[in-house]
């Protein structure tokens, strides 16, 4: 099957990538329209007054509630990756992922309280399916020493972007009407995705096709795994009722806790798992090391960047000067900020990366990854002066935001898509699926840390707000230092090139 996709990607290459790019493009386009469109409103709705139509949360609950949404979906990539390499090919998990995430952004359009949180339920379990496995089909496009790879993968990544942007402007924009209609509109931006990959999806070819199963793989397992994976889904909508009823009383700041360890328990199971039971060769388990390395600086990273839809999404709303003229700018809007950011500067960092990869000056992966945790400090560090200015009773201009947000997204930049390309190429290819998934668990592990960190942020604290600034500075910085002594050794230890920087 490789060999039939790599030929299929080369005879098909459309301005020196594979015609399949354009697909998974749009496809990820239009979904991630729908998931940060809907992200932008998320805190904000859970905030607002019942009179503003919202739900009246304290900012402690609602942002927990918020970190366990979106650590939630990035923690179904892992099964959803699984489901993709063993059950059903990475095509048809993207299509099957993206009929759910449609179903359930149209009842989060259906304004009532008790069918919204259904509708966070729906999307988590579609997301899982479709994340990790559109990555996955970006990575099988591509030879694995082809060096166009990394700058496909920042293509994918603006297509990301180009969805983030624009989903927060119309979303957030129909929200000022009625909350309903701006969920409502991410449910649209998903059909449109799903009616995009229908008729281009043959482009292709076979990347992710048909699942990579083991040669001992029974149907009787495939029987039994599709019937574990129904009783999940079933016991979800059990303790879904059970709480409706009033059966089981659900604490978000708790259930945020004890999902830390989870998660926590999760990866380090799965990891050793890997390590022991999969067949790794020596070679293979310095890869699968170097894995580990990056998916925990990856979760320092996220615990920073996923402050943007909590503690930042907040304090554009109450503390950003956003009234020009008769205009008031709609808090959601700054939410689009880094992903346009991202479009802007994304094909400077792909021409940067080859320029650097033609010279033999490419930083390793450890190094970039370090580098993006070193901006993303200071993109903290500039909002201390912000919080300092509102701890004295001002409001401050939207540029201390503007500036946060240009930091966020280089740092962004030199980690995300790079860290993306680098589990593609150095995972078995058995357990691509699977590793991706594990990436999206750092971002799952980074979300729900997050929404906690944001709980501090209460309104009735300001003066606390720049020592929490000051924290994130610190652990980003640190982190980043520390990785950064550390890349050479990484780098040996992954068998990479020793001529590298």
């Amino acid at each position: 099957m490789v060999n039939q996709t790599l030929s299929y990607a080369k005879q098909s290459d459309l301005f020196g990538h594979p015609r399949g790019l354009v697909t998974l493009f749009m496809t990820e386009m239009w979904e991630r329209f729908s998931y940060y469109g809907m992200r932008a409103l998320l805190v904000l709705f859970m905030v607002a007054t019942v009179e503003d139509g919202g739900l009246e949360f304290s900012d402690q609950n609602a942002t927990a509630i918020y970190g366990l949404y979106t650590a939630a979906v990035f923690l179904g990539s892992l099964p959803g990756g699984w489901i993709a390499d063993r059950l059903m090919g990475a095509q048809s998990a993207v299509w099957a992922g993206g009929i759910i995430i449609m179903l359930g952004h149209f009842v989060l359009a259906i304004p009532s309280d008790v069918i919204f949180f259904l509708g966070l339920i729906v999307i988590v379990l579609g997301t899982g399916l479709l994340k990790p496995n559109i990555t996955a089909i970006v990575g099988d496009l591509y030879e694995r020493d082809d060096p166009r790879r990394d700058s496909g993968f920042t293509i994918f990544y603006m297509g990301i972007n180009l969805g983030a942007a624009l989903g927060p402007l119309v979303c957030g924009w129909l929200a000022i009407r009625n909350w309903h209609y701006g969920f409502a509109a991410a449910g649209f931006g998903m059909l449109f995705g799903l009616i995009q990959f229908y008729f281009t999806r043959h482009y292709l070819g076979a990347a992710g096709r048909s699942p990579d199963k083991p040669e001992h793989q029974t149907d009787r397992f495939t029987q039994i795994a599709w019937l574990v994976i129904t009783i999940f889904v079933v016991l979800v909508g059990c303790l879904f009722i059970a709480g409706v009823l009033g059966l089981v009383v659900y604490d978000a700041v708790q259930l945020s806790q004890g999902a830390t360890y989870v998660i926590v328990t999760v990866a380090a199971v799965y990891f050793l798992y890997i390590f022991v039971f999969s067949g790794l060769t020596e070679k293979e388990r310095g890869k699968m090391a170097l894995i580990f390395v990056l998916i925990s600086a990856a979760t320092v990273f996220w615990i920073g960047s996923e402050q943007a839809g909590s503690s930042l999404n907040l304090f554009a709303e109450r503390y950003t000067i956003r009234e020009f003229g008769n205009f008031v700018i709609p808090a959601s809007w700054f939410q689009s900020a880094n992903p346009i950011f991202i479009i802007l500067l994304a094909p400077l960092y792909s021409m940067f990366w080859v320029a650097l990869a033609k010279r033999h000056m490419d930083p390793s992966s450890p190094l970039k990854l370090a580098i993006g945790l070193i901006i993303l400090g200071v993109a903290f560090a500039v909002m201390i002066g912000a919080a300092a200015l509102v701890a004295e009773g001002q409001q401050v201009l939207p540029s201390w935001l503007i500036f946060t947000y240009l930091f966020m997204t280089m740092g962004e930049l030199a980690l995300s898509p790079v860290g993306m390309s680098a589990i593609t190429k150095l995972s078995p290819r058995r357990l691509v699926g699977q590793m991706m998934g594990v990436w999206f668990l750092s971002l799952s592990l980074g979300s729900i840390l997050a929404g906690l960190f944001a709980g501090g942020f209460s309104a009735d604290a300001v003066d606390e707000m720049p020592g929490l600034y000051m924290q994130l500075v610190l652990m980003t910085v640190g982190a980043g230092v520390i990785l950064m002594l550390a890349s050479g050794y990484l780098k040996r230890l992954a068998g990479e090139d020793r001529n590298k920087n």
